[in-house]
């Protein structure tokens, strides 16, 4: 029955010197910095940002990238085991990161960021989730390479049997699903700002960002297996519940971006 489906056992480690370990998904989180680095040192140079400026906003979004993401899954998915134990909140290196806050991180930093720069806070996101989009990439791709955030059992030829957790049937590999939307996303933000970026009004990439982004997100949870026990019984999950206001907010941005023009 099952002759088609893709037996998926990475190790999650590249490699391990003694107690050190370099991991598929650490590297990958990197890769997003990176890559986002070069691509935003060429949306500056075009704009005639000094590269100054760009060294002040990488510091910014890895603090708020790496604490905005912890502090949500530990608030969002296991509030009453991390209040119990805080000092568990500084163990990064153990797993737990959630999209969600990692959003709401970012939009904090750059809030900051834009007090010590003369941009407007719109047109700085407008160009950060650009480069949010291709990190989603990436980041999705490591969930792949730890086995981890996977779906529902599936009938269809890609499924995947994720025996690292001891599954015996396909399950859909929705870190796929989800890292592709974001790739296809990255793609088209750049294209139409570096084709209009002359013209487009503040708010509209954002806007365009966070509807359709977390509307894949919103959709795809419906065949994830559950993160967290608490998941189990809800009509809606936690990761779609924090999603809907921010499907909002997109949309509210794109139609006002619309007016201005």
């Amino acid at each position: 029955m099952f002759l088609s489906a893709i037996v998926w056992n990475v190790d999650p480690e590249i490699f391990r010197i003694g107690s050190f370990a370099v991991r598929w998904y650490g590297l990958l989180f990197a890769l997003g910095f990176v890559f986002g680095y070069i691509i935003m040192g060429r949306i500056f140079k075009k704009e005639h940002i000094p590269p100054k400026m760009l060294d002040t906003l990488t510091t910014y979004m890895v603090v708020g990238t790496v604490v905005g993401a912890r502090l949500g899954h530990c608030l969002f998915y296991e509030p009453e085991f991390y209040l119990s134990h805080p000092l568990k909140i500084l163990m990064i290196w153990e797993g737990g990161l959630a999209s969600h806050g990692a959003a709401i991180g970012i939009l904090l930093a750059l809030y900051f960021f834009t007090k010590k720069s003369k941009k407007s806070y719109l047109w700085i996101v407008d160009r950060i989730v650009i480069v949010v989009a291709l990190a989603g990439f990436f980041i999705r791709t490591g969930n792949l390479m730890n086995s981890e955030i996977y779906g529902v059992q599936t009938d269809l030829p890609w499924g995947f049997i994720f025996e690292r957790w001891g599954e015996t049937v396909p399950k859909h590999p929705t870190q796929i699903y989800e890292g592709l939307s974001y790739l296809l996303i990255f793609v088209f933000l750049y294209t139409l700002y570096n084709k209009r970026y002359k013209t487009l009004k503040d708010g509209f990439l954002t806007g365009f960002f966070m509807s359709v982004l977390f509307g894949v997100r919103f959709l795809v949870e419906f065949i994830k297996e559950p993160q967290v026990g608490f998941e189990a019984d809800m009509m809606l999950n936690m990761g779609q519940l924090l999603s809907i206001p921010l499907i909002i907010t997109g949309i509210i941005l794109m139609v006002f971006s619309k007016k201005k023009s």
